[in-house]
């Protein structure tokens, strides 16, 4: 059995499958216009605010020291 989904900026019909280069998108016209959409910010994956704790300054600094540590590329060169 074959899936077919509707492309997410036409509406064409896609066979959900390996041979399928761009799916969920039918063409790679959809799937820029997609990637554009996001890159201009009209696509926005919003979540809301997981806890009630304030978030404070010592927690803050605690935050970037941890994503400093993990992503070495932000640090300054030596």
């Amino acid at each position: 059995m074959t899936l077919e989904v509707s492309c997410p900026n036409c509406d064409k019909s896609v066979t959900w499958c390996k041979e399928s280069e761009f799916r969920p998108f039918c063409s790679k016209r959809c799937q820029l216009i997609d990637l554009g959409e996001w890159a201009d910010e009209g696509h926005k994956i919003s979540q809301s605010i997981q806890s009630e704790t304030p978030l404070t300054e010592e927690m803050l600094d605690a935050l970037e020291d941890e994503f400093l540590l993990n992503n070495k590329f932000f640090v300054e060169p030596e």
